[in-house]
């Protein structure tokens, strides 16, 4: 695990024919074990990014640009998350190519959880692993 570990909320949206991507995140006092789940904490962070979803829906629809796989946990680095996300978000807005985003990503990262929802289990948070 690198240092400073994050736990980094991520949101793959088009809105108005355009790509945007918002982040949200916290620092971890721990890293999240590989076979835990981001728990309470990524609920949080995955509400209060859904809230600023839902308040940007005033300036036009909003679609997930990548299915099941929109809205995105990340465990990283600070150093990765601070010099390797902002160009992985530039590089997948301007081409929104989801797979590479998502290959690039696990290049970085200590785990990636995409989360659902399903009226029988709540917020669902499933690991995703490299394809």
């Amino acid at each position: 695990m690198k240092e400073y570990p994050y736990l980094v909320a991520i949101a793959l949206i088009e809105q108005n024919e355009l790509r945007a991507m918002p982040i949200g995140g916290k620092s971890l006092n721990e890293p999240i074990k590989s076979n835990a789940e981001p728990g309470k904490l990524g609920e949080d962070l995955a509400k209060e990014l859904l809230i600023r979803i839902f308040q940007r829906s005033e300036e036009g629809p909003l679609k997930r640009a990548a299915e099941n796989k929109s809205l995105l946990l990340i465990q990283i680095g600070m150093q990765d998350m601070q010099e390797k996300l902002p160009l992985l978000k530039a590089d997948w807005i301007k081409t929104g190519d989801n797979e590479r985003f998502l290959s690039e990503v696990y290049n970085y990262s200590d785990g990636i959880w995409s989360l659902t929802f399903s009226r029988e289990n709540g917020i669902v948070c499933s690991s995703l692993e490299p394809s």
